[in-house]
Formats: structure tokens, C-alpha cells, sequence
């Protein structure tokens, strides 16, 4: 019996079974395995995620935080049932249009398409909670995102599919991400983040959007989720728009008293938080395509990149490590 068969057992009858269709849904770039169950009635989306069943504790992260966002009025897949034990989840199916296949020529539909985001999203940024309890334990400290930047050394730098630096060079790269790491942590600006806000992970359905892949939310810079949505590598959005989008977060933030920086500071971290969010996201695409060989990610480098010159020309301090990805990756 196929292995979403035998995990379906938890859920349905030896009679429901019987009556159950299954098709895999394409995952992104984590180890999580999806399925869409059909029966002549409705659908669900069951998730094989092996992290659930080897989890330490009672208190894993996808659904602690679907309740705290359900509790919230944040528009999350409501869990119809989860069992340690075969690492897992079956949660309800909220359809499979992404807001990523919803980007049109019309911009007026684009731009409700984006208030809503921005909306849902600040909503999210909105939410309190315990320091101590998941996700408020849980930040974007200088570790954390250092921890990003080697990540894409190793698998976009370091690997022998490109000229190594010179030991001086790596030495400097490294450097400069520490500053930029520290500059970052802006601790009393800190709110909950969802920590992967881009476009293929809002579903639209029925004209309302649905939050997925959240299981990873913590508490960073306001910027850092308005970064994933408008820095997005799989989207790539007109400047205007992008500063209409930036201009309409932060009033939302101001309205919602949830940060006290003026929009010059807005301006300044939204660049630095946007080209750390995007080398991160290099690494993860060179990893995925290159030792993982999921080709398909590959196509998402050149846009990634393409967003760095132009943060390098608005904030110096970013000049030197972006000179050094840039004349690294973008050589013949």
C-alpha cells in the first residue's frame, strides 16, 4: 500500500477508503511531502511532514502557530487532525491558485490583491504573546541570520561549480554579513513575523487569501515580511508599486502603533533586511538546484540577484559584500 494510503488510515474508514482518490501536490523547498485526497464530496491536503514525528516536545511548530493565528483571525487551513506517530497532518483543502498566479496586466486588481497582504500580513505583526512560548521565543538574532548567510556561502560561493574566493575575500564577505546582522537586530522594533510572506505561499481562494507554510513564524523587523512579499524572487513587482506597497505598510504600522521609526529608518532597514532575505533565498536556490538537483529553482537565481544593485546604490555599507557576491556569481 502506497505510504499516503497507509497514513490515511488514521483518518478514514476501510468504506471512505475505498472511495479516495490521491494526487501529490508540488512542494517548495522543504522536506514536507503533500497530497490532495479527493472523495466524491470534497478534498483535503494531507501533509508527511518528518519533523513532526521526531519532534521533542508536544508543542510542534505548524500547529501551535495555526492555532495562535486561528485564535488571531489570521486566515490559516483549518487541521482537520494530526498524529505524531506517522508525522501526520490533514488539514482542509483551500484550493491550489496561488497569489503568484494571480499577478495580472490590471493593475487596480494587483493592487487589491496587495492591500489585502499587506493587511492580512500587519495583522499577523499585530499579534502578542509570551516571550517565553513559541513563536516568541523565536527571533531573528545575529546568529539566526548569520546562520542564512553561511548557508549561502556553502552552497553559492563555496561549491566547485564556481571560482573560489581568495581567503582575503571570504574573510571580508563574512565580515560585512556580521555587520549587517547586527544592524539588524533592532530588537525594540521587533514584531511576529510569518518569515516566509512571498506570493506562493498566499493562496486565494474565493477572493479571500489563506497563509500557508508558517510553521517557521518569529519575531524580527516589521520589514522583514514586507520584504519577502515585495523583494519577491518569484514575482517581480514595478518600483512604483513596490514603493506605493511600501509607503501603505507603514502607515498600517503607525495606525497600528506597532513601531515608533519614521520612514527614512522604514526605508533604510527595508533595503538591508530585502538584500539579506534575497541572499538567503540565493542560497536556498543554488542548494535546491545544484546539490539537491531540483532544477526547477534555477530559474529563480537571475531575478534574485538582479534586486541587489539597486539596494547597493541606495545603502553603502552594502557596497562591499555586494560587489563581491555580485562579481562572484555573475561571472562567465
Amino acid at each position: 500500500m502506497p505510504p499516503e494510503k497507509h497514513h490515511l488510515e488514521l483518518y478514514f474508514s476501510d468504506l471512505e477508503l475505498r472511495k479516495l482518490r490521491i494526487e501529490q501536490v508540488a512542494g517548495d523547498a522543504s522536506s514536507r511531502e503533500y497530497f490532495r485526497v479527493f472523495s466524491p464530496e470534497k478534498t483535503w491536503i494531507l501533509c508527511i511532514d518528518p519533523d513532526f514525528g521526531s519532534f521533542p516536545s508536544a508543542h510542534y511548530p505548524f500547529l501551535e502557530i495555526q492555532r495562535l493565528l486561528t485564535r488571531n483571525s489570521v486566515p490559516v487551513p483549518k487541521v482537520i487532525g494530526s498524529r505524531k506517530s506517522d508525522s501526520s497532518i490533514l488539514i482542509e483543502d483551500c484550493g491550489n491558485i496561488l497569489l503568484q498566479d494571480m499577478i495580472s496586466a490590471d493593475p487596480f486588481r494587483n493592487a487589491q490583491l496587495y492591500t489585502k497582504s499587506i493587511d492580512c500580513m500587519t495583522r499577523l505583526q499585530s499579534i502578542k504573546g509570551k516571550q517565553d512560548k513559541l513563536p516568541f521565543n523565536r527571533s531573528f538574532d545575529p546568529e539566526k541570520l548569520m546562520f542564512e548567510f553561511d548557508f549561502f556561502i556553502t552552497y553559492a560561493i563555496e561549491k566547485p561549480r564556481f571560482t573560489r574566493l581568495q581567503t582575503l575575500e571570504l574573510s571580508t564577505l563574512r565580515k560585512e554579513f556580521r555587520k549587517i546582522s547586527e544592524t539588524l537586530f533592532r530588537k525594540e522594533h521587533f514584531v511576529l513575523n510569518h518569515r516566509d510572506y512571498h506570493s506562493r505561499n498566499i493562496l486565494v481562494s474565493k477572493d479571500n487569501l489563506v497563509l500557508i507554510d508558517f510553521q517557521d513564524a518569529r519575531m524580527g523587523l516589521p520589514q522583514y515580511d514586507a520584504v519577502s512579499l515585495l523583494k519577491d524572487s518569484y514575482v517581480t513587482l514595478d518600483e512604483q508599486f513596490v514603493s506605493d506597497m511600501q509607503h501603505y505598510h507603514y502607515r498600517l504600522l503607525r495606525a497600528n502603533r506597532l513601531t515608533a521609526m519614521d520612514y527614512d529608518e522604514y526605508l533604510y532597514l527595508f533595503d538591508l533586511m530585502a538584500f539579506q532575505r534575497n541572499v538567503k533565498a540565493l542560497g536556498t536556490f543554488f542548494h535546491q538546484a545544484y546539490v539537491l538537483e531540483k532544477k526547477e529553482f534555477e530559474q529563480y537565481i537571475t531575478p534574485t540577484l538582479a534586486y541587489l544593485p539597486g539596494y547597493i546604490s541606495r545603502q553603502p555599507e552594502l557596497a562591499t559584500a555586494g560587489e563581491i557576491i555580485l562579481n562572484t556569481l555573475m561571472q562567465p
